[in-house]
């Protein structure tokens, strides 16, 4: 060739392939350092996901007892409230009852009056009236007090 033997060319070529396989090795040690490091820190992420992933299921299993709880105190409440508007409701037809009553009563008692009314009396509050002026009264009383 140019003068020079070739087992000192192969010698060149080989040490040139050598030289170029330690920068390569050099440089895939470097990205399996780095590879090993992130291996560390995805180890360290998926700890951190199971540990909040477990305390996620014991937040959802609490709400889950709370929910329940609130439930049957709520259900609770709403039967003591719909025997309360039954009782109101009956209260409250007896009531009407009371006063249609005491309706017939007083115009019973007013047919039975003489026919010939003194005016004066018609302006004087019946026993009646000054009775229902009196609860009325003691009504307002209390609903301001409330």
């Amino acid at each position: 060739m140019l003068g020079l033997p070739f087992g000192v060319f192969v010698e060149g070529t080989v040490s040139v392939l050598l030289a170029v396989t330690i920068g390569y090795c050099v440089v895939l040690n470097g990205r399996l350092k780095r590879l090993h490091a992130d291996r560390n820190e995805l180890r360290q992420m998926v700890t951190d996901l199971v540990q909040a992933t477990d305390m996620a299921n014991s937040a959802v299993r609490e709400l889950k007892s709370v929910a329940s709880e609130a439930e049957l105190a709520l259900n609770a409440r709403l039967e003591e409230a719909e025997k309360f508007g039954i009782e109101l409701a009956n209260h409250v037809w007896a009531g009407q009852e009371v006063m249609e009553r005491i309706a017939r009563i007083t115009a019973v008692a007013q047919s039975a009056r003489a026919p010939d009314p003194d005016p004066a009396d018609a302006l004087r509050p019946t026993k009646l009236q000054s009775a229902l002026a009196q609860l009325a009264a003691r009504d307002r009383v209390r609903n301001d007090a409330a």
